[in-house]
């Protein structure tokens, strides 16, 4: 008997956002209630000091002013530890919040976890996506296998900001 990986939850406009509460950079908890009254771009990337992640989380850094102008938080998940996201934002500088996913429960909560193709091979690990969720805590847009280089951009153009 085998066993076949349940398939992946896909959140779509309307859907309540799963609501988590993660440690930062620093291990203080980030909630994502906090955030309620302000809409939050909520991103899952997979992995730290890579070269498409560090592209992603640069980007978003030199986006945060306009987006939080435009009422917008900025909260990223990896499985990376806070000690590894920590040094993360001290290397590339970065401006905007990074929270630790280990156990992958939030990201599989959001779909941003399961079976991928990495060079050609099927590969479980982190799907990146962005979710754009609204001031009452629903999914307003979600995207998933974005591409790192120019989605921050496309983002910004698809909420008219571009």
């Amino acid at each position: 008997m085998t066993e076949t990986a349940p398939a992946p939850i896909r959140l779509a406009p309307g859907d309540p956002a799963p609501d988590f509460t993660l440690p930062d950079a620093d291990g203080t908890p980030v909630s994502l209630a906090d955030h309620r009254g302000r809409r939050v771009i909520v991103y899952c990337y997979p992995a730290a000091l890579t070269p498409g992640c560090t592209t992603q989380a640069v980007d978003f850094t030199a986006a945060a002013g306009e987006l939080a102008e435009a009422g917008l938080d900025i909260i990223g998940i990896s499985p990376d530890p806070p000690e590894k996201l920590q040094r993360f934002r001290e290397q590339e500088g970065l401006g905007i919040t990074l929270v630790s996913d280990p156990d992958k429960q939030v990201l599989a909560a959001y779909g941003a976890y399961g079976t991928k193709k990495l060079y050609g091979k099927e590969v479980q690990g982190v799907i990146r996506s962005t979710f754009v969720i609204d001031a009452e805590g629903r999914v307003e847009r979600a995207a998933y296998n974005v591409k790192a280089t120019g989605h921050v951009a496309k983002l910004r153009r698809d909420l008219g900001l571009g």
